[in-house]
C-alpha cells in the first residue's frame, strides 16, 4: 500500500534551500499551509521567490517570512493586508510581479497540466501587458501567459489519507487544488489524516499521485483576515 506520511513539518521539508520557488496555497488567511509557513520560519532559508494569492498579514502567513527578509520576490495578485510587504515594495527591498487573479490560478494550473503558455483578455493595454504577446482572437486582443511551476508547493488540505489524496473545504479549494499539482515536490498538510480508502472517491479534490509528503498538522489558528461585525440596534 502506497503510504506517503511524513511525522511533522520538519520531515515534510526536507530539501528546502535557498534560492527556491515555491508555492503556498490559500486565499487571504483561509487554507493556507501554516504548519509548513513556520517551519520555513525556522529553517531560515533566504532568497525565496513565493507564489501566492496573497502575501498574509503582517504576523501571519507569508507576513511572517517577509519580517525575517527570507523572501526576495512574491508573485501575488493582492497584497492589501500587509504593511511589511508596503514597505518592502516601496524602498526597493522586495520584487514583485502582480497579476490578476484569474491569471494567477490559470498560470498554476496550466503548469501542472504541462500546457506551457495561454492567451488571456486579462491586463491588456495595461501595466501588465508591458512586453508581453499580444495576438488577436475574434476581434478581441489577448496576452500571452506562461505557466508557473514551483521547486516545491505547500498545501492545506481539510482531510487527506495516507496515499496523498486531499479534500479542501470551502474557500481552501481555490489556489490548493491547482498549486498542488504543480510543484516538484508537494507537501500536503492536513486537519484529519486518515487511512487509504476512507475518503469517498467522488469528493476526493487533488489525487494523490500529485502529493509526494503528507503530514498531520496542528494548532490552526484560522483567523479573520478582517473581522465586520453589524451596528447594535
Amino acid at each position: 500500500m502506497i503510504d506517503k506520511t511524513v511525522p511533522n513539518a520538519q520531515a515534510a521539508l526536507q530539501g528546502l534551500a535557498d534560492g527556491m520557488t515555491l508555492m503556498l496555497g490559500g486565499f487571504g488567511l483561509c487554507g493556507i499551509p501554516e504548519n509548513s509557513i513556520q517551519e520555513i520560519l525556522r529553517l531560515g532559508v533566504k532568497n525565496l521567490t513565493c507564489i501566492s494569492n496573497n502575501a498574509g498579514v503582517d504576523d501571519f502567513g507569508i507576513g511572517l517570512l517577509l519580517q525575517t527578509k527570507q523572501v526576495k520576490k512574491m508573485i501575488s495578485s493582492y497584497v492589501g493586508e500587509n504593511a511589511e510587504f508596503e514597505r518592502q515594495l516601496l524602498s526597493g527591498e522586495l520584487e514583485v510581479e502582480l497579476i490578476p487573479q484569474g491569471t494567477l490560478a490559470e498560470r498554476c494550473r496550466a503548469g501542472g497540466a504541462g500546457i506551457p503558455a495561454f492567451y488571456t483578455p486579462a491586463g491588456y493595454g495595461t501595466e501588465v501587458g508591458e512586453g508581453k504577446e499580444s495576438r488577436e482572437f475574434n476581434g478581441k486582443m489577448y496576452l500571452l501567459e506562461t505557466a508557473l511551476h514551483a521547486d516545491f508547493a505547500f498545501v492545506k488540505a481539510w482531510k487527506g489519507d495516507t496515499a496523498g489524496n486531499l479534500v479542501y473545504k470551502g474557500t481552501a479549494r481555490n489556489f490548493n487544488p491547482m498549486m498542488a499539482t504543480a510543484g516538484k515536490i508537494t507537501v500536503a498538510e492536513v486537519e484529519e489524516l486518515v487511512p487509504a480508502g476512507e475518503l469517498d472517491p467522488n469528493q476526493i479534490h487533488t489525487p494523490g499521485i500529485f502529493v509526494q509528503r503528507i503530514y498531520q498538522g496542528e494548532q490552526y489558528e484560522k483567523r479573520i483576515e478582517q473581522r465586520t461585525v453589524r451596528a447594535a440596534s
